[in-house]
């Protein structure tokens, strides 16, 4: 085994960097031997692997990470499997794991025993290299679409999408795929976002989307967690609301009028419409910057409209400004 790959019983203190773009799973076995033998052999077909020689340092690494399935010797000293399957299953966290047993115990009512304490499926010892990797693979995709769909539903939010860090949608509700293309299409010519075809839509994230999604990342995700385009009338806002798991983000696309705002400022202080996005954008704590992006006008034209703005309201600076729209907006609300 290599060591910068597997994490071996005695490295309690801290576990390996998991690369994002593999799937990891989690072997336990007591014997050596075996778990060099598979070890090898998931790596070799593309998989992070991490490594426990009992049912405790099994228990040990889940309390710290998750993998996409785990490969548990079903007979091994003290602690077996099926006693430490019970226990992986009673933490909520893992009820979509997928447990595979490894046992020589073929008889029907150790099958069937596995199958109680939350074990998924069960491969004969002595195991067959290739049987194992096809097993795994047919697991990890579908624990991988549940907890996909978990994700999303715990969070209350109908529009929402789990996405890589390469732009790949891993899934998404009905209405984000229903709101996705607007995001394309808000990509104007020459502002050197590349179209995207609709067909690719539903499997790749906009151009728009991915290159704030990676700006976010490359960051350290300490840029703000959302930004906001306008189409017509109709905010459109996206969020990042975690990690849905290793390497893959939730987030949220939402949209909201603002017309009402706008509207109630623009009669109170006799402002343009697009003077009144201007302040509503002010209000929010918007750059100039900001504000150019979102309403999709040039900077200067942002200043000249808050000249005008200032003027209206009798203020001389932005936080005047800002003061004096939110106490309209707040009246409104009441």
């Amino acid at each position: 085994m290599h060591d910068d790959q597997h994490l071996l019983p005695s490295e309690t203190a801290s576990l390996p960097e998991l690369p994002n773009d593999r799937a990891v799973v989690l072997i336990v076995d007591d014997t050596p031997d075996n778990l060099a033998l598979l070890s090898d052999t998931l790596n070799d077909a593309g998989y992070a692997v991490l490594v426990a020689l009992d049912g405790q340092s099994a228990l040990q690494r889940l309390a710290r990470v998750t993998p996409d399935v785990v490969l548990l010797d079903a007979l091994m000293p003290g602690m077996d499997g099926f006693e430490t399957c019970k226990l992986i299953k009673a933490d909520p966290r893992n009820r979509h794991l997928p447990v595979i047993f490894m046992t020589a115990l073929t008889e029907s009512e150790h099958v069937v025993h596995g199958f109680r304490v939350g074990g998924i499926d069960y491969v004969p010892k002595p195991v067959k290299p290739s049987e194992v990797v096809a097993r795994i693979a047919a697991h990890v995709q579908r624990s991988r679409q549940q907890r996909h769909m978990d994700a999303a539903l715990e969070i209350g939010m109908r529009a929402a999408l789990i996405a890589a860090e390469d732009g790949t949608i891993r899934w998404q509700s009905e209405l984000a795929r229903e709101r996705l293309p607007r995001y394309a299409a808000e990509s104007a010519p020459g502002d050197g976002l590349p179209e995207l075809l609709p067909e690719l839509l539903p499997e790749l994230l906009p151009e728009l989307l991915h290159q704030w999604l990676m700006r976010w990342v490359e960051a350290g995700c300490d840029l703000q967690a959302s930004f906001d385009t306008v189409s017509g009338r109709v905010r459109q806002s996206v969020r990042v609301i975690g990690r849905a798991e290793h390497g893959d983000w939730l987030i949220v696309l939402e949209e909201f009028d603002d017309a009402s705002q706008t509207d109630s400022l623009a009669g109170r202080f006799s402002l343009t419409s697009r003077e009144a996005e201007v302040l509503l954008w002010l209000s929010r704590g918007k750059t100039n910057r900001d504000i150019s992006d979102i309403l999709g006008m040039a900077p200067r034209t942002v200043n000249k409209h808050l000249e005008h703005v200032f003027s209206k309201l009798s203020v001389e600076t932005r936080s005047a400004a800002a003061a004096v729209a939110m106490r309209c907006l707040t009246q409104q609300q009441k």
